[in-house]
């Protein structure tokens, strides 16, 4: 009991409540109007003049029920305590109903010391009500059933829109993780190919001028290559993009197994890279081929940047009935560790993360004899959820 006390006396009031806005306006016309019409109809008052008025003053109070909570109850219920004494008998006028709404806006909007020391205010004035003999028990519990649906409503609602929002940041730190992950293995590939190709280029530009201008295309050919790939998940974070605006690059699919042949194709100094893919490559998720070249594409990146004195990269794709196994080894000297995050990037751990949302698992490190090994298992049919991974 003493934690749910605590935990409620530490809840925070709910950020950015909506301020006034044209319907609260209307509903304090609304209010007013109705308790007019209420106040000069009614021939069963005893005091309407008395009682239209307690109505028409406190109406005000629903403008800042919402940013002002527990003010707002302070002022409403101890002013009704107050004229009832004076009047001796509670406010008369139906419409009065909606003050209701103050207990309702205290435990939809409130922090929880509010919350508590609102109610306790709500409580003191029904408590004197029914001591001065203004509440008999049956006005007592009904009043008190009334206003406890009323906070209950409030509550459900509040953690409804809490959960909701936790919901939301939750699915968005997903898509910043998996946005992260598909930069870091774009840029990454193109960039260190690039670094590889101009360090090839210095060193032979002295002797073997054309041997430079050819490593020169082939780092424009790398850079419009990345320039396309960031360009399409740029556009892929904006909202409302006209279809009319977007290019060929917008339009390129996803990669897929059936790219992963293309790592091999690359005119870059280095390791040979040999690609193998065996089995039926036609009835794979995107979201499972998309996977499996992005890991194989970052296999191979840190293979060329951190194989020393390697001299081939081995890729190889099986696809059986059941799952999807990816496995890039190289032949380099494995005597210096390899970085799990190379560059401080995501590395090793953003693949082991990206397999791991997908159900399958990745491991990485070094052969027994020589060289590096990544082997990826993942299942054929990726889990249900995932499929913006």
């Amino acid at each position: 009991m003493r934690a749910l006390l605590r935990s409620v006396w530490a809840e925070p009031r709910v950020a950015d409540p909506p301020t006034r806005v044209w319907r609260d306006w209307l509903l304090l016309g609304a209010v007013w109007a109705a308790a007019t019409l209420e106040g000069l109809l009614r021939t069963d008052l005893v005091s309407p003049a008395y009682s239209l008025i307690v109505a028409l003053v406190l109406a005000p109070t629903l403008l800042w029920r919402r940013t002002r909570p527990l003010l707002m109850v302070a002022v409403a219920f101890p002013v009704t305590a107050g004229a009832a004494l004076l009047a001796g008998h509670e406010p008369e006028l139906i419409t009065g109903v909606y003050l209701l709404i103050l207990p309702y806006a205290l435990y939809r909007w409130g922090s929880g010391r509010q919350i508590v020391a609102g109610t306790a205010i709500i409580l003191a004035k029904m408590g004197l009500s029914a001591a001065v003999g203004h509440l008999d028990l049956a006005d007592l519990v009904g009043g008190t059933v009334v206003v406890s649906a009323a906070m209950a409503v409030a509550t459900a609602l509040r953690y409804r829109a809490t959960l909701w929002a936790r919901e939301l940041d939750q699915a968005r730190s997903a898509e910043r993780e998996r946005l992260a992950r598909d930069l870091h293995d774009t840029v990454a590939h193109h960039v260190s190919a690039m670094a590889i190709r101009a360090q090839a280029g210095i060193a032979v530009a002295p002797t073997r001028p054309a041997a430079a201008l050819d490593a020169l295309a082939v780092i424009e050919a790398e850079a419009t290559g990345a320039l396309a790939e960031m360009r399409l998940m740029v556009r892929g974070l904006r909202h409302g993009e006209p279809a009319g605006r977007l290019g060929p690059a917008d339009l390129t699919p996803n990669p897929g197994i059936g790219d992963v042949a293309r790592l091999a194709s690359r005119s870059q100094p280095g390791p040979v890279v040999d690609v193998a893919l065996h089995g039926d490559l036609d009835d794979i998720p995107s979201t499972v081929a998309t996977a499996v070249y992005r890991l194989a594409q970052e296999s191979v990146t840190n293979a060329r940047r951190h194989a020393r004195h390697a001299t081939r990269i081995e890729v190889r794709v099986d696809v059986d009935v059941d799952a999807v196994r990816l496995r890039v080894s190289d032949d380099g000297d494995t005597s210096a560790a390899r970085p799990a995050a190379p560059g401080g990037g995501f590395g090793i751990v953003g693949m082991t993360e990206r397999a791991a949302l997908l159900g399958g698992t990745c491991d990485a490190g070094p052969d027994r004899d020589r060289g590096w090994t990544v082997a990826v298992a993942l299942p054929r049919q990726a889990p249900a959820g995932r499929a913006g991974t």
